[in-house]
């Protein structure tokens, strides 16, 4: 891989200064609305508590994250005026609305929302997340290869980093059904694996990877543990058919569970997470005392945090240390002229 100075830019934005990424997710929409419209009881949840409670995340958990995820419905009108302009600054495009058909899901993005706006605003990063099934029907694969390849066209038109995340969910012929945005519990490996393949091709534009286990996270042991060694040998081929840096997403796993999956990862060359509710999920279950959710942030959510991060640090792979840039690296032209008319064309 051969990345331009923006990307380069954001990528470094995105991690800490020995080139890790700790990143924490304040994106997610259902699981959050979800729960606060049930404890209320009411058919919505409403915009301001859902708006104060990523505001509290950001908040809380800002100094313990290289960089945080947020969305542009509730954590960043809400929240920008707290954030850290010291951290990396990530911005969700996709909707959390999908089209569900006969033949798997159709992903959008958000209305009246943009690559060029999440420029614009500020943002380090564009995070993509795309329903893909391998298996799913000819057409939906299609559809979801272009919507994620425009994108890719667009974050290189714009020069920002393209943070690609990938669920497998159910088809309509699987036992599991659920449109809960949670790791399936009866997914196979092989899926997750063949659904990375199919995006690594250089035509999507994609430069950071957000992966799930391959297995799922209940069934995955920690490093030396029964099982480890056919467990790390999906996590080594996820791997090596990302072909460039890759993070950990939780999918809602418990905090013991992410920690063993991390450190499969980490063997297998992650730079690093990309986590939410394995963070804050405890906490928030003490809504709507808010308070106690501040409480329990301090006193499980952050400590969580500082372990994740001395994981990391002590195991994880910088992302500039990826075998992808051994051949590439900077696209930077070392000529001052050359370099100013690199970027005429930017934005057109």
């Amino acid at each position: 891989m051969q990345l331009s100075t923006g990307k380069i830019w954001g990528l470094r934005r995105m991690a800490d200064a020995n080139g890790f990424f700790k990143m924490t997710a304040v994106d997610q929409r259902p699981p959050i609305k979800n729960h606060i419209k049930n404890q209320l009881g009411l058919a919505e949840a409403p915009w301001q508590q859902v708006a104060e409670f990523k505001k509290l995340l950001i908040q809380e958990l800002q100094s313990e994250s290289s960089a945080m995820l947020l969305d542009p419905h509730y954590a960043y009108p809400a929240g920008i005026s707290v954030f850290n302009p010291a951290k990396g600054l990530i911005l969700t495009l996709e909707d959390s609305l999908f089209e569900e058909t006969a033949g798997g899901r159709l992903s959008s993005e958000i209305d009246d929302w943009s690559v060029e706006k999440i420029k614009r605003v500020g943002g380090d990063a564009v995070k993509v997340l795309a329903w893909y099934r391998p298996d799913a029907g000819k057409q939906v694969q299609k559809k979801q290869k272009e919507f994620v390849a425009r994108i890719g066209d667009a974050c290189a038109r714009y020069d920002i980093p393209y943070v690609f995340e990938l669920l497998v969910y159910p088809l309509a012929a699987d036992a599991e059904q659920t449109s809960d945005y949670i790791e399936m519990k009866t997914k196979k490996p092989d899926l997750v694996l063949e659904s990375v393949r199919a995006f690594a091709a250089p035509d999507y534009g994609i430069d950071v990877f957000k992966l799930e286990s391959p297995l799922p996270a209940r069934d995955v042991p920690g490093m030396g543990g029964q099982g480890s060694a056919e467990t790390q040998q999906w996590f080594d081929a996820v791997g090596a058919a990302a072909g460039r840096p890759w993070v950990m997403l939780s999918a809602g796993a418990g905090m013991d569970e992410f920690r063993r999956v991390l450190t499969h990862a980490y063997a297998a060359g992650a730079s690093g997470y990309l986590a939410g509710r394995a963070i804050w999920q405890a906490a928030f279950q003490k809504y709507p005392e808010w308070d106690a959710i501040r409480a329990d942030l301090r006193s499980s959510g952050i400590p969580y945090m500082r372990d994740l991060n001395a994981l990391t640090e002590a195991h994880a792979q910088p992302w500039f240390e990826h075998p992808c840039f051994a051949e590439g690296g900077a696209n930077i032209k070392p000529n001052g002229a050359e370099f100013r008319h690199q970027y005429s064309g930017f934005g057109k």
